[in-house]
């Protein structure tokens, strides 16, 4: 009767899983997709309590209340601004448990062994020794790699995640920083690791395995680290996918079919994204782990004029004139939390008869889909929310571009400076607009440190000010 339930759930999950990950594809069928997802992991969470080889209940029951207490509080206090680091962080507790997981099968096995010439010893294990006392030699071996190849992606999983969720939150120098002897580091531990790996499969012992972890705790630290603030979208997706191998990993471990399932689902699904945002990105995702933004073949190209400051009279004076009108968020709308006076300028605009839109670039923000959710959140029309492929070519016949906290996405030295950091990089041209108006807290570079010739041009000014403030300034002036 265990197995027959514990596998019609697990199969019912399954399915409710992929239909979360279809529906979140489309901003429409989001929320419904959020529950698909709830309501499958509730039965897989059901289905394995339940299950053959469950036990310790008063233990499991004191872990779930306590991690939903936790899970709650932090739900409730982490604004939309934070997602990203919560998003790292979340990953890293993916990384420790597969590491955990993987040395407990490890502790299992030695004790198994142990107990070879004791059958009444054998015949009263239980749970995850029980099915390894019955597995045969060539299963122990095939468990073995996958106890090992689990922990060491996990661990790479866990580090790699800190390091990224201290570059989010500004904790930790968003800059590409390396040790001498860069990418030879990485290779010779990885190459160790594997040497490590066959040792541990010949019956090395548990130093193999512990020697492995802490080497691929130092991959991930100095993977991450490598990489410059600007590819943190590509960072966080990518790491989304090492914890969906490391959690596949561990299914294999524990025979749990579901485990691989969702193992697989999340980790092709984040690497995937990852070739989606690097093609959008025009660079190739290996270019994007071994260092990121900042490499440059010459000087940088000279940048002629000054930034010209305006106040809200002017830009409400050509939002009142104006017929077409696009807005191109970027993380310093969410940092100002300014997505409502966003949505209520929106509103008042569209209200006048005014063609008013958004653009989306692949890499707004400091997740993938970040602004697409902010604007969600402040109940922006879909409909107008457009991704840089729909409306690049739109950008000539537009009277008025605002670019709120936005730099590298409408920067034109990707096209016009062969030497600049980002040269190549698809971006919104938003300066073949006949009028440009940036909302800037100040005259800094932005996060990846690049200068951005736009702030430059003729036809662009400057609206500088905390971008929730200035449009609230400016909604009055809006007739």
């Amino acid at each position: 009767m265990e197995y027959g339930f514990t596998t019609a759930a697990y199969v019912v999950a399954a399915v409710l899983f992929i239909l979360s990950l279809g529906g979140l594809s489309g901003q429409e069928s989001a929320k419904r997709a959020v529950w698909y997802g709830i309501v499958g992991m509730g039965l897989a969470v059901l289905a394995t309590l339940y299950g053959p080889g469950s036990g310790n209940w008063l233990i499991s029951i004191v872990m779930i209340a306590v991690g939903g207490a936790i899970g709650w509080v932090v739900a409730q206090r982490v604004q939309m601004t934070e997602m990203p680091q919560l998003v790292a962080a979340m990953h890293s507790l993916v990384g420790l448990a597969a590491v955990f997981i993987g040395f407990n099968g490890h502790i299992e096995m030695v004790r198994v062994a142990g107990l070879h010439d004791d059958p009444a010893a054998l015949a009263a294990l239980t749970g995850f020794a029980a099915t390894v006392a019955h597995k045969t030699a060539a299963e122990i071996a095939v468990l073995k790699i996958e106890v090992f190849l689990g922990v060491f992606i996990g661990a790479v999983t866990f580090t790699g995640s800190v390091i990224a969720y201290g570059k989010l939150a500004g904790k930790v120098d968003g800059k590409a920083a390396k040790l001498p002897g860069g990418h030879m580091l990485n290779a010779g531990a990885a190459l160790i690791s594997a040497i490590l790996l066959v040792l541990y499969f010949q019956g090395a012992g548990s130093w193999s395995l512990l020697l492995m972890t802490l080497l691929a705790f130092f991959i991930g630290y100095h993977l991450i680290m490598g990489i410059g603030g600007a590819d943190m979208p590509v960072v966080v997706s990518m790491l989304n996918s090492y914890s969906g191998w490391a959690a596949a990993a561990i299914g294999f471990s524990l025979s749990n079919d579901l485990l691989i399932v969702v193992g697989a689902l999340v980790g092709s699904s984040g690497a995937i994204l990852s070739y989606i945002m690097c093609k959008a990105m025009n660079r190739s995702f290996i270019s994007v782990i071994l260092g990121g933004f900042g490499g440059t073949t010459g000087p940088a190209m000279e940048i002629e004029g000054e930034q010209i400051a305006i106040d809200a009279d002017g830009v409400a004076a050509a939002l009142n004139e104006a017929d077409s009108i696009i807005i191109v968020p970027g993380y310093g709308m969410a940092v100002a939390q300014a997505q409502q006076a966003v949505s209520e300028l929106t509103r008042k605009l569209r209200a006048k008869g005014k063609n008013v839109r958004f653009a989306i670039h692949p890499v707004a923000g400091r997740l993938p889909g970040h602004m697409n959710v902010l604007l969600a959140e402040a109940k922006v029309p879909y409909d107008i929310v457009l991704e840089m492929d729909e409306i690049n070519e739109d950008f000539p016949n537009t009277d008025v571009v605002i670019v709120i906290g936005s730099n590298d996405i409408v920067n034109p030295a990707a096209q016009e400076d062969p030497n600049s950091p980002i040269a190549g990089m698809p971006v919104l041209e938003v300066w073949r607009a006949k009028q440009v108006f940036v909302s800037k807290r100040g005259q800094g570079t932005g996060y990846s440190g690049i200068e951005n010739p736009l702030f430059y041009k003729e036809n662009t000014r400057m609206f500088y000010g905390d971008a929730k403030k200035s449009l609230d300034g400016l909604m009055p002036m809006i007739d």
